[in-house]
């Protein structure tokens, strides 16, 4: 099924994730590395290919904290990205996605809908009392990716010592998003126009970007409502900072976590592994 074929089909709630993933990989083409060196490596998927030597390394730090059946939060989820690749890696994982975007917390629960092993809520994470809505007082992981850019740099700081309560002693926090080394500006130059590049291919090729997949959902008989909300909420887009790996790991640390470092990275993104 094509992005074009889906209003055909009322609430298909895998093509809706397909659609999103090949979308987000318009903007973010090693988007799946990421995910693998998040939750490591193993048989291939509908949604990974799994394997990378590096993504067993880095799982196997991650899951001798956590254990194999680890309670997580999907912080920011949108349509469950992260908690739609735990199955195969951590089978008997529970998790929570919370997020406050109506259209893309339906794709959400559509998609788990009676798996009684993930619960997504509504909440705000820039509301102080955002983790009252959670089920849990504690998890053995957060995990986030490509979403907490849109905060800016004293509410994400805020977040970061909340996330630093929820996490239990010895847990892990991961977020793979933006950030930008301001210090190499020919670098970060020359993988912008090469993204670009990639990002003209792909829309010739037929992959909607950001302002059609929205004109897309908008249309959807089911996510139309929900979409009109969610424009309501945010407007069209809304980007905060995009601060270095060494201010997201130093405000980590003060916030409450015992270390902090990049375990993977590109020239505009990384993902930084926190230890409680």
């Amino acid at each position: 099924m094509t992005d074009a074929d889906i209003t055909t089909t009322t609430a298909d709630w895998q093509a809706w994730q397909e659609s999103w993933d090949r979308q987000q990989e318009w903007y973010l083409p090693d988007r799946e590395e990421r995910f693998r060196i998040m939750l490591g490596g193993g048989p291939p998927t509908d949604h990974a290919r799994w394997g990378s030597p590096h993504a067993f390394r880095a799982m196997g730090e991650v899951e001798a904290v956590v254990g194999t059946a680890p309670r997580i939060l999907d912080l920011a989820c949108g349509t469950g990205t992260i908690t739609a690749r735990l199955p195969a890696r951590f089978p008997d994982a529970t998790s929570t996605g919370v997020d406050l975007d109506p259209a893309l917390l339906a794709i959400a629960e559509g998609t788990f809908a009676g798996d009684d092993r993930v619960g997504p809520v509504t909440a705000d994470l820039k509301d102080p009392d955002w983790p009252a809505r959670l089920p849990y007082d504690s998890y053995d992981a957060v995990l986030t990716a490509t979403a907490l850019h849109w905060l800016h740099r004293e509410p994400l700081a805020d977040l970061y010592g909340q996330v630093a309560g929820l996490v239990r002693a010895g847990g892990v926090f991961m977020n793979a998003d933006h950030m930008i080394d301001e210090s190499t500006p020919r670098i970060n130059g020359a993988e912008r126009a090469q993204r670009h590049a990639r990002m003209e291919q792909a829309r010739e090729s037929g992959v909607l970007g950001w302002t059609e997949w929205w004109r897309l959902a908008a249309k959807d008989p089911v996510l139309a409502e929900p979409t009109a909300r969610r424009y309501e909420i945010y407007g069209d887009h809304a980007d905060g900072d995009m601060p270095s790996v060494q201010w997201h790991a130093r405000v980590l640390r003060e916030k409450g976590f015992g270390e902090a470092r990049p375990v993977w990275c590109s020239p505009s993104d990384t993902l930084l592994l926190a230890v409680r």
